[in-house]
């Protein structure tokens, strides 16, 4: 069954259209294209306004329109029958621009005519109201009239959207709408759709507000209705596929104890208990291999140093200091054997003169 959602004000001008097409659109750019076997989209935007604003604005778009459209202001039997369209999920309907509402409270406050025998068909099928006010205190009173004589006592739910507020007038006029509404204790959304330029040009090019150009204007006027969507709750979330009891694979029977890791499976005595041997270190590992080498390397670098110190010391004696220090011993020493054998021969002769004598 679709969710109908009624864009209503007596008040002509507040921007009915522009918040069906655009919220429509939005919905669509969410939902996506729907079910691609039947080729319809999951959203329906339809007029009952005569004038037929909106139809023009659709025949602009063409088939880029996201949605489909039907203008439906002389069809009361498909009025009444809104929420069973077939493959719909979400419904606009936008609503004449005057409402000829009768004076006398005892009269069905919607009048007589063919407009008014519309609106009773949409709204016997409706499940919220959205009512647009715009910042100025003409439209005050006929929303008014619109909620407390038409809405309330239908019982549906409704909530009233602040729409086309320029930031550029100051916020005097916004916040006193809102005092207005707060005063009346109406629900008011949070989000406030702003004027732009882009909106009221957007019929005329042909476009919808998820066709806007990528810049920051664009982007800024996007997000108002992207927003207002969210906030009524239109994005709507898929409900999960459903499989059929053959088709489970063995991972989607395992039970969340059997699905566990053995690592998620281990208790915390367990992690315990087995942390010593887990926490070896590849250096304790490999210690008992290098443990019986460790005495033939200290020997060999003692034996190594003794060696060094040998060569050391001969290097030592090898260099040019030590052979100087050689040459001159040995000098000293001839010397000395030169000067003794002179005196030995010295003595010798003194002794052969005395004896001869």
């Amino acid at each position: 069954m679709a969710h109908v959602h009624v864009i209503l004000n007596q008040k002509g001008g507040v921007g009915k259209s522009t918040l069906a097409v655009n919220l429509a659109a939005v919905t669509a750019d969410v939902l996506g294209a729907g079910n691609p076997s039947d080729g319809q989209p999951p959203v329906v935007a339809v007029s009952i306004d005569p004038q037929g604003s909106a139809v023009w604005w659709s025949e602009r778009v063409g088939d880029g329109l996201p949605f489909d459209f039907v203008q439906a202001h002389d069809d009361l039997d498909g009025l009444a029958a809104l929420a069973r369209i077939p493959s719909a999920q979400h419904v606009f309907v936008d609503t004449p621009g005057w409402l000829d509402l009768a004076e006398s409270s005892g009269e069905d406050p919607l009048g007589k005519g063919a407009a008014a025998d519309a609106l009773r068909a949409v709204l016997s099928n409706a499940h919220d109201v959205i009512v647009p006010i715009e910042p100025e205190p003409l439209g005050f009173q006929p929303t008014q009239r619109t909620i407390e004589r038409v809405v309330k006592p239908r019982g549906l739910p409704y909530r009233v959207v602040i729409n086309n507020w320029d930031p550029r007038d100051g916020k005097a006029d916004l916040e006193q709408t809102r005092a207005f509404v707060e005063a009346q204790g109406w629900p008011l959304a949070r989000t406030v759709v702003r004027h732009y330029k882009l909106h009221t040009r957007a019929s005329a090019d042909g476009l919808v507000v998820t066709q806007y150009g990528a810049n920051r204007v664009a982007l800024q006027a996007r997000e108002d209705f992207f927003r207002l969507a969210l906030e009524v709750g239109l994005a709507a979330i898929p409900a999960p596929a459903r499989r059929s009891t053959g088709a489970k694979t063995k991972a989607a029977a395992k039970t969340p104890a059997q699905a566990k890791t053995p690592a998620q499976a281990k208790t915390p005595a367990q992690a315990q208990r087995k942390a010593p041997a887990q926490a070896k270190t590849p250096a304790q590992a490999k210690a008992p291999k290098q443990a019986p080498k460790r005495a033939p390397k200290q020997a060999r670098a003692q034996a190594a140093g003794k060696s060094k110190g040998a060569q050391n010391t001969q290097t030592s004696q090898n260099t040019p200091g030590a052979q100087n220090t050689q040459t001159a011993q040995a000098t000293q020493g001839a010397q000395r054997s030169a000067q003794a054998k002179t005196t030995k021969r010295a003595t010798n002769a003194k002794s052969t003169k005395k004896v001869n004598v």
